[in-house]
């Protein structure tokens, strides 16, 4: 008999499933483009002399002396430790490893402190810190709200373009209802109800009856403008005086806390709608990832087939978190025309939504993560007013497209893959 020959030996890691981790390109170019950029503006357009970093105020703790440097050294100090971070980047990246989140905040960081030390270089100002940090709140807010709108309705499975109508319409009835009733907490509650209504129409359309998310949003932006509009100009312009002049909510100093240098005056003798804005990003990240209702949000965004077949209304759910994404969002409407300014004007918004969808797509439908791009928006937009007081020789233009510039790049990817939910965009129909 011919004897049969023994099976070869399994291979030690037969079977097992191997881990490719995929590793972007993306942050090493784009710090090698941005330090070549940064780089090229120092050769091209050099400026002479000191700048002044201001951090102290008068109701500080303790006060932080100013810091006087060399405008263009620190700014070339800056080419390099940038240089170093995207040598960093390549190397970790041929490695085939992640560049850690903490080398883009440094690289940032390096960037932004050389950038203005040679934008302020020879100037009669000086760059307050505070101010700068304030400002950037202050702008960012609505888009915080807006974001933290667009996470949730997006986590249930709907797309919310209507975000710019809802911060519209929160804005418009604010400064209506606060200047009727001379009570700016009448105007926040009702912007709140504006935003409500604004999402169940959209609600209506896409979830009940299966119409395209993003057409329906979009025709509820331009509704809401028109609508707006046309009731500014017909109603409030003629009787501005009664109609359109609304008290704002006053700024509360915390104790001890707004003493704290830099921070303390920025973030700490704020208006209530900042201070509900800090309590509700950690409120709604624990209420979708903690709570059996956030379990349920969630799992109708990914998967409604499953979450139906074991009990969960998808609609009814969807209907539920779109009405406590328009009601945030109604919020951010109202800081226009209660907390920034008394009087509402036309498309005073600015787009404000738009960007909001790009911070819910920055920060990868996280809270938290949606906040912190939003806080970043906020910042492009307020660096324009800081530079204009130092001189800048920096186009104004330039400067008010930079919110929108960023915008873009979130939005093409450039900041990272992002996977939106699984269902999100797409109607639910119960087979």
């Amino acid at each position: 008999m011919t004897a049969l020959a023994p099976a070869p030996a399994a291979a030690p890691n037969a079977g097992a499933h191997r881990h490719v981790q995929v590793v972007s390109r993306k942050a090493p170019i784009g710090f090698a483009v941005v330090t070549a950029l940064f780089a090229l503006l120092l050769l091209l357009v050099p400026r002479e002399g000191d700048a002044t970093f201001r951090f102290a105020t008068e109701t500080d703790f303790f006060t932080i002396p100013d810091a006087t440097v060399d405008g263009m050294t620190t700014a070339w100090l800056a080419i390099v430790v940038m240089a170093l971070c995207t040598a960093a980047a390549f190397l970790l990246v041929a490695r085939r490893r992640r560049v850690p989140v903490w080398v883009t905040l440094v690289f940032a960081f390096v960037f932004l402190v050389g950038f203005l030390a040679w934008a302020a270089a020879g100037s009669q100002g000086d760059i307050p810190a505070v101010r700068l940090v304030g400002g950037s709140v202050l702008l960012s807010v609505p888009i915080v709200f807006g974001a933290l709108g667009g996470v949730v309705g997006e986590r249930a499975g709907v797309v919310n373009i209507a975000i710019e109508g809802q911060l519209l319409a929160g804005a418009f009835t604010a400064a209506f209802v606060g200047s009727l009733t001379d009570s700016p907490w009448a105007g926040l509650v009702a912007a709140v109800v504006s935003g409500v209504l604004v999402a169940l129409v959209l609600g209506l359309f896409a979830i009940t009856y299966k119409v395209n998310q993003v057409i329906v949003g979009v025709v509820l932006n331009v509704l809401v403008i028109g609508v707006t509009s046309f009731l500014y100009s017909q109603v409030m312009v003629p009787k501005g005086e009664t109609l359109n002049d609304t008290d704002r909510f006053e700024r509360i100093a915390l104790p001890v806390l707004s003493k704290i240098p830099v921070l303390g005056p920025a973030l700490f003798n704020q208006t209530i709608v900042i201070y509900l804005m800090y309590l509700l990003v950690p409120a709604v990240w624990f209420a979708l990832m903690r709570t059996r209702w956030g379990l349920r949000v969630r799992a109708v965004g990914e998967h409604p087939t499953a979450a139906d077949t074991v009990g969960i209304k998808v609609e009814r759910t969807r209907y539920r978190a779109l009405m406590i994404a328009g009601a945030i969002t109604g919020v951010g409407g109202a800081f226009y025309t209660v907390v920034s300014v008394s009087s509402f004007g036309k498309e005073m918004t600015a787009g404000a939504g738009f960007i909001a969808l790009a911070a819910v797509i920055f920060g990868k439908w996280d809270p938290i993560g949606a906040a912190l791009a939003a806080l970043l928006f906020g910042f492009a937009s307020n660096l324009e007013g800081a530079l204009s007081i130092v001189g800048a020789p920096v186009p104004s233009q330039f400067m008010l497209m930079l919110p929108y510039v960023v915008t873009i790049l979130a939005v093409a990817g450039l900041v990272g893959k992002s996977r939106a939910p699984a269902a999100d965009g797409e109607p639910y129909v119960k087979e």
